[in-house]
């Protein structure tokens, strides 16, 4: 999205991809309301929106900032999701931050977070695929 490009096929892959791995985490018994399961279903509601602006509304108007959020937001939810469980497999990462709530698992989310924000600045900015030829 940086470079205008559509490139069809891996978008396909990545919104395939994350809608299954979205999908796949309700296939666990759910008991209580947790929020993983809220991840989850913020992600769900995020790439709907995402596929409707691509596949619906062509990247027509404002649909194209609204796929470009869209997909930023999923992958950042997909990233967000690895640091947690990150932190919680990691026998190195675990022993820095226990409880999910120390510094580094903080700072670990808000470099993510940073990141995140600048990189969906920039391709909201520059991804107009109706320019490339």
């Amino acid at each position: 999205m940086l470079h205008a490009q559509r490139m069809p096929a891996m978008t396909a892959l990545f919104l395939a991809t994350t809608v299954l791995t979205s999908v796949t985490g309700f296939l666990f018994p759910v008991t209580a309301f947790t929020p993983a399961l809220g991840v989850g279903i913020v992600s769900i509601a995020v790439l709907a929106a995402a596929l409707l602006a691509l596949y619906a509304f062509g990247l027509n108007r404002a649909w194209r900032w609204v796929y470009v959020v869209a997909a930023g937001l999923a992958l950042y939810l997909n990233v967000f999701v690895l640091v947690v469980q990150g932190f919680l497999k990691v026998p190195a990462l675990h022993a820095l931050a226990p409880n999910g709530n120390e510094p580094a698992f903080i700072v670990a989310q808000t470099l993510v977070l940073l990141l995140f924000t600048w990189l969906g600045t920039l391709a909201v900015r520059r991804f107009h695929p109706e320019l490339v030829r």
